[in-house]
């Protein structure tokens, strides 16, 4: 949720509008991560905001289409991200792996709690199955050539991205809520084991600079 607040803007209501497309679509998205799409319902949300069915069919066509929103909006941030931070260049693959952290240490690049409501929904849906699918094939194949632009052959660059993405979704599903400073501490050696390389104290000290701008303290 954290990215919504930067990515969309909430209006004040306005004249006899009590609620907004983002009021709308900020409730919907809270309820997706804390109670799962069945709670997902235009009455449910519409007595939370405390307005009526027609303040929602102002804005949305349907249910269905606010659901197809939402799985954009999950789209346009978690991956685009992920793929964004893999494509940047990088004079090195210690870099280019360090760009892609950024996602793992700022929750406006990547939600986890998102991410794994929609893992939930695809429990129940063969269609969301699908696009969470085509989602993860997407972020490893990027970080994938990420690694062959830093001249890894294909195989190998292949299972490289695969440890490095999918330890990070085992890392949100076990919930390791270790302090920042734990895992700062451990940087270097996740980077060399990721890569094969040794990266340098600049490299070390660069990233803990991004996440000390990053990350609120109380991480």
């Amino acid at each position: 949720m954290a990215a919504l607040e930067t990515t969309i803007q909430r209006a004040g209501a306005t004249g006899n509008i009590k609620a907004t497309r983002e009021d709308w679509l900020k409730l919907a998205l809270e309820t997706l991560i804390s109670d799962g799409v069945e709670r997902v319902r235009v009455l449910t949300l519409g007595q939370k905001l405390d307005v009526s069915r027609s303040s929602f069919y102002w804005y949305f066509k349907s249910r269905q289409d606010l659901l197809d929103q939402l799985l954009d909006y999950w789209r346009q941030t978690n991956t685009r991200f992920i793929v964004e931070r893999a494509r940047r260049p990088s004079a090195t693959v210690i870099r280019g792996v360090m760009s892609i952290f950024e996602c793992w240490v700022d929750e406006r690049l990547f939600d986890p709690q998102l991410d794994f409501a929609i893992r939930a929904w695809a429990r129940r849906s063969p269609a969301i199955r699908r696009a969470l699918d085509e989602a993860d094939e997407e972020r490893v194949n990027a970080i994938r050539d990420m690694f062959m632009s830093h001249g890894y052959d294909e195989v190998d660059a292949f299972v490289r991205a695969r440890v490095l993405y999918f330890m990070q979704i085992g890392y949100y599903s076990l919930e390791l809520n270790e302090p920042m400073s734990s895992r700062l501490a451990q940087v270097a050696s996740y980077l060399r084991s990721f890569t094969g390389q040794e990266p340098s104290p600049q490299d070390v000290e660069d990233f803990s600079r991004y996440v000390e701008k990053t990350v609120p303290r109380s991480r």
